[in-house]
């Protein structure tokens, strides 16, 4: 709810402070007066555009205020914690504009965007008027308002989490189905790598195997003369063996003499004797081994060029052959699998799909029983505001397919024919003047509680009408104000006495040009305001007379 209005150089204010409250406040004046001149500033401070020519004659900058309660429910709580903008009950929104035409905005103080301030606006304004710039002439907003009439709200979160579901689903399946792509378009080169890894058949630690191998046998003839030369040593004299055998028996033979001192030295030449018999067994294993076959080094160094050919192709390293070998033919066996995986995801998704359908029928046939119900709540209002002849419909019409929504499968657009004959057509394009704004009314009437906004204001309803009509208008207006607060400029006395606050907008010219304030009116003040609107600048008694009748009916 708007709680105060500041207004400062402001084209003909020069300082102003509007202090407002609950239910229904009007504004009347003369012609020219500068009614107008508020509803730009509010609307400048809710982030309409801003020019240079605002700024008051003389003053180097303009600025406006607008101090808002903002209530535990108000939608505009999820975007004011968004963004991190306090606001402990109370939000201030601001605008300065310098006279080069420069803006500046602010929420609660803090430097904020025009379009922040826009969208905090739009959730807190809304101003009705005979121009365009109406919300229930923008058809984006039409199916929000029939939903809100219509109370749909477990309902709605119904639909809303299946289309969530049904979008995590199709995520999923898109992700899989490119993943399997990707895969097909590798197979033909994962089958050829695994084939060739398959006829390679490395092992592990193979490479260092065959490096050493090649190293001995480049190294063949150093080798075989060396174990020639320690061969001819051991065999030298008999041989190692045979002479430790000798030995042996001569300490055997002498061994009773000694009491047992000997067997020591018996058992170490047992021993020398067994190993000189094992290193003449590995000299001999070693000679035969130096004899390779013919082109075994040509082997040898054919498979260690194929093991590390294969490493570089792969960019890896000879023993990480085999683990690739492995993964590879892993990544093979999901490619097989990955038409089951997608087939899956397909099925998961189509009952996601389903689900979700199923969802937007059901809200598709509760939004068509609240449309009809909408249609007769507003038909019901046209008549006492001589709209008896239109004919209003809130048209359900299913979406393209492919662009379904967590909204459902409608779209919504508020329709409107002047005359039984006509065909229906969009509210922006067949209402016009004040026959526009009579029908805004009578739709918000309808939406008041659906809305969500705090704060309605309607620019000049009443104008082209009187009498029964303006009466009617009126009647509306304070019906609309017991839900929402609403700011009313009129020339209409039937509807400056319905108001629960009444303000005059006055000009007076002066030395320095032309100015306008505003007075709250009471008692006798606004008695003769009403009388004046009544019977213009000359008051008479019968005036008052109908002003005292006017407000009598309007405080019942």
């Amino acid at each position: 709810m708007l709680r105060r209005l500041s207004i400062r150089n402001y084209v003909l204010i020069s300082s102003l402070d509007i202090d407002l409250g609950e239910g229904m406040a009007v504004f009347t004046g003369e012609t020219g007066a500068g009614k107008s001149i508020l509803l730009d500033a509010l609307g400048l401070a809710l982030g309409e555009r801003a020019t240079s020519g605002v700024v008051a004659r003389g003053s180097e900058r303009a600025s406006v205020a607008a101090a808002f309660d903002v209530g535990p429910a108000d939608p505009v709580r999820a975007l004011l914690a968004e963004h991190d903008l306090d606001h402990g009950g109370e939000l201030l929104m601001r605008r300065v504009i310098g006279a080069d035409g420069r803006s500046r905005a602010f929420v609660n103080d803090t430097p904020a965007g025009v379009a922040l301030l826009g969208r905090i606006g739009s959730l807190l304004v809304e101003i009705e008027g005979q121009t365009d710039r109406g919300g229930l002439l923008d058809p984006a907003g039409h199916l929000d308002m029939l939903d809100s009439f219509a109370g749909h709200g477990p309902e709605w979160e119904r639909l809303a989490e299946a289309h969530a579901a049904w979008r995590s689903a199709q995520s999923a399946l898109d992700e899989g189905e490119a993943a399997h792509e990707a895969s097909r378009r590798e197979e033909e080169y994962l089958r050829h790598a695994v084939s060739e890894l398959e006829a390679l058949a490395p092992e592990c630690g193979e490479e260092a195997r065959r490096a050493t191998e090649r190293a001995t046998l480049l190294n063949g003839q150093k080798l075989a003369e060396a174990l020639e030369a320690a061969s001819a040593e051991i065999a030298a004299d008999g041989g190692v063996g045979a002479r430790l055998r000798s030995a042996r028996r001569a300490i055997e033979r002498a061994a009773p003499l000694a009491g047992g001192a000997l067997d020591p030295l018996l058992q170490a030449l047992d021993r020398a004797a067994i190993e000189a018999e094992e290193a003449e067994s590995a000299l001999s294993a070693a000679e035969e081994a130096l004899d390779a076959e013919p082109g075994r080094l040509e082997a040898v160094e054919e498979r260690l060029f194929s093991l590390r050919g294969a490493a570089r192709k792969h960019r890896t390293d000879p023993d990480s052959l085999v683990p690739l070998l492995a993964t590879l033919r892993e990544q093979l066996d999901l490619i097989e699998s990955g038409a089951d995986r997608v087939a899956a995801l397909a099925a998961a998704a189509e009952t996601a799909h389903q689900a979700y359908r199923d969802e937007a029928r059901a809200v598709s046939r509760s939004r068509e029983h609240a449309a009809r119900r909408l249609d007769a709540a507003v038909a019901a209002e046209l008549g006492p505001l001589k709209l008896g002849r239109a004919r209003f419909s809130a048209a359900l019409d299913a979406v393209a397919e492919g662009t379904e929504s967590r909204t459902g499968i409608d779209r919504c657009r508020f329709m409107l024919a002047t005359d039984p004959a006509a065909d229906q057509l969009p509210l922006a394009k067949v209402a016009s003047g004040g026959e526009r704004a009579r029908l805004l009314l009578a739709l918000r009437v309808c939406l008041a509680r659906a809305a969500g906004l705090s704060t309605l204001v309607f620019d000049e309803i009443d104008r082209g009408i009187g009498g029964a009509v303006a009466d009617a208008v009126g009647e509306r207006l304070a019906r609309l104000a017991r839900d929402v607060q609403v700011l009313v400029v009129t020339h209409s006395p039937q509807v400056a006495a319905r108001g629960d606050r009444h303000y005059r907008v006055s000009r007076s010219e002066g030395e320095d040009g032309a100015a306008a304030s505003v007075t709250l009116l009471t008692g006798d003040q606004r008695r003769e305001e009403i009388a004046r609107m009544l019977s213009g600048a000359q008051i008479t008694e019968e005036a008052r007379a109908a002003a005292d009748s006017l407000l009598a009916r309007g405080a019942r």
